[in-house]
């Protein structure tokens, strides 16, 4: 019943996005389309908010650095030991840039091994711990924005600059759509339980392998969503690699009662081990 009336939800409100605006969903952004999820009481439900936690680092700084659109924008930096062009740049869930994901990033900088590791700020400022403001930020996203912010970062980085991406639900599909973006920079994408592009010619863009991150008991992200995802990348001519695992969404989230320790812990050393492969 929960499925239904979520699907239900985006359908009404697709309908209406189209007598207003003369779009439909299947022509919406991927991560547009994810927002759309942010109407659904379910959706939201069944995110608890993040359990407290202050990330303490002596490596990690705020940063600013300038977007293509003109403004700022706002990432999260850790520095590698030795100079390299080896970057990783890390995208938040729907909460924002908080300190989990800051402890991620940070997780990430010292298990790959002299890389630059950049967190990228999607909300620019806004963060929170309540779901329902996370609902309202996720939904307030415009991809353009995102793309621009991606652009910021890349030109941060440096035109030399090699890149993997990686994030978790909202993030998951930001990680896609950097690759996208980031044209022959990018070499390495992980999606953890995120909304997947659906246009095969932009996929056939990609310049770079993906590794998705998936769990099976995802009813948002769901087996659908994921088998056409593997058809579309296929028809693509891109290669897909695919880690599931018994869990639910946002089972990788250790401030999340869903978390899976064990779980975790595997599809870290594939993300692990899939960077280390790809940023050498």
């Amino acid at each position: 019943m929960m499925r239904l009336s979520f699907f239900i939800s985006v359908y009404v409100l697709a309908f209406s996005l189209q007598a207003q605006d003369g779009i439909t969903i299947c022509h919406t952004p991927a991560a547009e389309k994810f927002a759309l999820f942010a109407s659904n009481k379910d959706f939201n439900m069944s995110h608890a908010d993040p359990l407290p936690y202050r990330h303490q680092s002596a490596v990690g700084k705020m940063i600013t650095f300038k977007t293509p659109d003109g403004k700022e924008a706002y990432g999260y930096l850790l520095t590698a030991p030795k100079k390299t062009n080896n970057w990783i740049f890390v995208f938040q869930e729907w909460w924002g840039l908080n300190d989990h994901i800051k402890r991620e990033a940070e997780s990430l900088f010292n298990d790959v091994g002299n890389v630059n590791v950049l967190a990228l700020d999607m909300y620019d400022g806004k963060v929170t711990d309540k779901r329902e403001e996370a609902g309202q930020y996720m939904g307030q996203f415009k991809q353009e924005r995102g793309n621009a912010i991606f652009q910021g970062a890349l030109q941060f980085a440096g035109k030399d600059a090699k890149i993997g991406t990686v994030g978790w639900c909202f993030g998951g599909g930001q990680s896609l759509q950097a690759s996208l973006v980031l044209g022959k920079n990018a070499v390495a994408c992980v999606m953890y339980y995120g909304m997947p592009e659906e246009n095969v010619d932009r996929l056939k863009t990609l310049n770079c392998d993906v590794l998705n991150i998936w769990p099976t008991q995802d009813q948002w992200i769901n087996k659908a969503v994921m088998d056409k995802f593997e058809a579309n990348m296929k028809s693509a001519g891109k290669k897909l690699t695919v880690k599931a695992y018994e869990a639910d969404h946002a089972f990788a989230n250790p401030s999340n009662p869903k978390f899976n320790q064990e779980f975790t812990a595997d599809a870290n050393r594939h993300t692990v081990e899939f960077f280390k492969a790809r940023l050498k």
